[in-house]
């Protein structure tokens, strides 16, 4: 039994890495469900087991801040500070930096992966409305999403991830990741701007292409947005002030009086959360706790500190971390490696790493994906080498002042 769940576990994570398997129509979330269907189908482990496996409290909070997000969507709110944004009377390099704190920002409290999404298609239109070159600016969005989501245990999934599982105090984390965000945000914009010096109007070739895309970005709706604003920053406040309170029920109840509404039908609320997330995590879960029942996890671990590798000390899971993020995705990553933070820098070293090393490759983080696509479905191309011409640098320099704030 042992030698199945082994297998199975490496084909999961070989579709990790790959984003699919051979012969198959899956996805990363098809290939974790389908592991952990399969321990349970070889009897691997019992559907008791595998229910007892999944982190409830993340997934509660991961669900409750996607319908959060969904309601600043529907509101419009996220297009309307695009718009704003980019009504600015700002030079360019300006434009760049309040760009880049606004991403952050909003990353930090609604999730990455959303502000890239709904931000995207509105920036490129502001974009070629100034007649401004939109690379630069999605370059600078995806990073700056990745980079301020590490702001917070609420910033993107592998965060709540870490926060939920280890316990992490909210506004501690944020205190200690406070300036290497801040840092980072600013090393981003010097490194965009200095590429993009003296080249930032944009050619008329692309404009005709990209603004015949339609805009599909709902209406500001004060009353909505309103809404959306008051129960985020409840949740803020929250966190913050009444740890006893935990964060997944406080969140839940959160997102319940988001739903009761007379206007926006639940049904769009629940079609904008990002149900195969959730399911990813689940199928995650019940893999990693099958393997890490076989002992196999803890005796390689205890191998690799016998040759000097100790993936319990801060410095080897700084680089374990890193790798694994970018070779299986920072969430797969986290999975892997949570059984082993136990120190007092382990969690604020997981959520930091994990997130900032998203920014090295196109694929190192959701949030890049996004941008790339909707940028190509306007006839906009950044391919890989385009990114990693920013992502690279970007990603050292940031990883750096990371190891020099947390040693």
């Amino acid at each position: 039994m042992t030698t199945a769940i082994l297998v199975i576990f490496c084909l999961v994570y070989l579709g990790m890495i790959l984003g699919g398997l051979p012969f198959l129509q899956l996805d990363r979330t098809g290939i974790a469900l389908l592991g952990a269907i399969a321990l349970i189908g070889i009897e691997a482990v019992t559907p008791e087991q595998a229910a007892q496996s999944i982190h409830l409290p993340t997934l509660i909070l991961l669900f409750s801040f996607m319908v959060v997000s969904a309601q600043m969507r529907l509101g419009g709110f996220y297009g309307w500070v695009t718009r704003v944004l980019a009504a600015l009377p700002l030079s360019p390099p300006l434009l760049l930096a309040a760009l880049i704190v606004v991403a952050a920002a909003l990353s930090a409290v609604f999730s990455n992966d959303i502000v890239c999404l709904a931000v995207t298609p509105v920036l490129i239109e502001a974009c070629l409305a100034r007649r401004l070159d939109p690379v630069p600016y999605l370059l600078a969005l995806a990073c700056a999403a990745n980079v301020g989501s590490a702001a917070t245990l609420i910033g993107n999934p592998q965060n709540m991830l870490i926060g939920e599982t280890l316990k992490l105090s909210f506004g501690a984390y944020s205190a200690q990741a406070l300036a290497p965000v801040l840092l980072g945000l600013a090393v981003t914009w010097a490194l965009v701007a200095w590429q993009t010096r003296g080249r930032w109007e944009q050619a008329s070739a692309l404009t005709d292409e990209a603004a015949s895309e339609r805009r599909d970005d709902a209406p500001f709706d004060r009353w909505q947005t309103a809404k959306g604003l008051s129960v985020a920053t409840a949740l803020l406040a929250v966190f913050l002030f009444v740890p006893s309170w935990p964060r997944d029920v406080a969140a839940l109840t959160g997102a319940g009086l988001l739903l009761m509404s007379r206007r926006l039908h639940s049904t769009k609320m629940l079609g904008l959360v990002d149900w195969e997330l959730l399911i990813l995590f689940i199928g995650l879960f019940v893999v990693n706790h099958a393997l890490q029942e076989t002992g196999i996890a803890a005796g390689i671990v205890a191998d690799l500190a016998t040759a000097g590798v100790n993936l319990e000390e801060p410095a080897p899971l700084f680089a374990a971390t890193l790798v694994l993020s970018n070779v299986v995705s920072n969430v797969p990553a986290v999975m892997l490696l949570l059984p082993i933070a136990e120190h007092a820098l382990a969690g604020p070293t997981l959520a930091l790493v994990s997130t900032l090393s998203g920014n090295l490759l196109v694929v190192g983080s959701i949030a890049n994906i996004i941008v790339v696509a909707a940028a190509a479905r306007r006839g906009i191309r950044i391919d890989w080498k385009r990114h990693a011409r920013t992502g690279v640098p970007v990603t050292l320099a940031t990883l750096a002042i990371c190891a020099i704030a947390l040693w």
